[in-house]
């Protein structure tokens, strides 16, 4: 980062460091929390990327919010959401996830008020400088011990992941793929890239986004209406079948 950008950083909002926290009562540090902005400003974002940028986060939190909702475990998910570790820098990652926590929602995420870090972390890369996601991001994250990084380069269309040893290191190891496959240990769950979009999978199960479950529940849908409709047919064939039977059988009873 540049001594202009960083002196810029400075006068951003930032949450008070850990000493500050500890030294405030109750009261104090929920207006404190309260005075944070739950918004960032241009200045702090990437520059809009269209809609291969949007779309790509947006379907991976579907496919997320799907997973862990039929999981029943408490998962936070947020987009574009702010987020203040103790006396650093705000940001907001693409997407982010933590792990037994309540799921409702935020217009920020506080660290000493959560009293909880974040878990996971994917940055969609699209355009711009790469610097930001793939060098600075990779450093920042570690740092602040986010155990895993992904970022997903549409434009390359590949994947790049990062996982902390331990819990106590600050310095990325790369994630080495399996069959074109990264695996996320936070999320219990395998990510590729294939087909153009990021894919997401539970063991060899595929986890299909909103969309493609309707695409497939309309055709299973449509597979037993006609499955009902030949039974249907097939019934008043037999049904056909048996009058004429019955009527054979009355005709040679009368001439007998």
């Amino acid at each position: 980062m540049g001594r202009r950008e960083q002196e810029r950083g400075e006068a951003f909002p930032r949450a008070p460091t850990r000493e500050e926290w500890e030294a405030m009562g109750p009261d104090e540090r929920a207006r404190v929390v309260e005075s944070l902005p739950g918004e960032v400003t241009w200045d702090e974002m990437a520059m809009p990327e269209g809609d291969r940028h949007f779309w790509a986060k947006v379907r991976t939190l579907d496919v997320l919010m799907g997973y862990f909702r039929h999981q029943r475990r408490k998962v936070y998910l947020g987009a574009e959401l702010p987020v203040y570790y103790p006396g650093e820098r705000r940001f907001a990652p693409d997407l982010l996830a933590v792990l037994d926590v309540e799921s409702h929602e935020r217009d920020k995420w506080v660290v000493s008020h959560e009293g909880r870090g974040l878990d996971w972390v994917l940055e969609v890369h699209v355009g711009g400088d790469r610097k930001k996601d793939t060098e600075y991001n990779v450093e920042r994250y570690a740092r602040l011990g986010v155990p895993e990084y992904f970022i997903y380069d549409r434009a390359r269309q590949r994947l790049e992941a990062y996982r902390l040893p331990t819990p106590e290191a600050r310095q990325y190891t790369s994630m080495v793929p399996e069959r074109g496959r990264y695996r996320s240990e936070v999320l219990g769950l395998e990510l590729e890239v294939a087909e153009g979009k990021l894919r997401l999978w539970a063991g060899n199960a595929l986890l299909l986004e909103s969309e493609e479950l309707l695409a497939r529940m309309s055709e299973k849908l449509e597979e037993l209406r006609q499955r009902v409709e030949e039974e249907a047919r097939l019934r008043e064939a037999a049904e056909r079948r048996l009058a004429e039977l019955q009527a054979e059988v009355e005709r040679l009873r009368g001439g007998a």
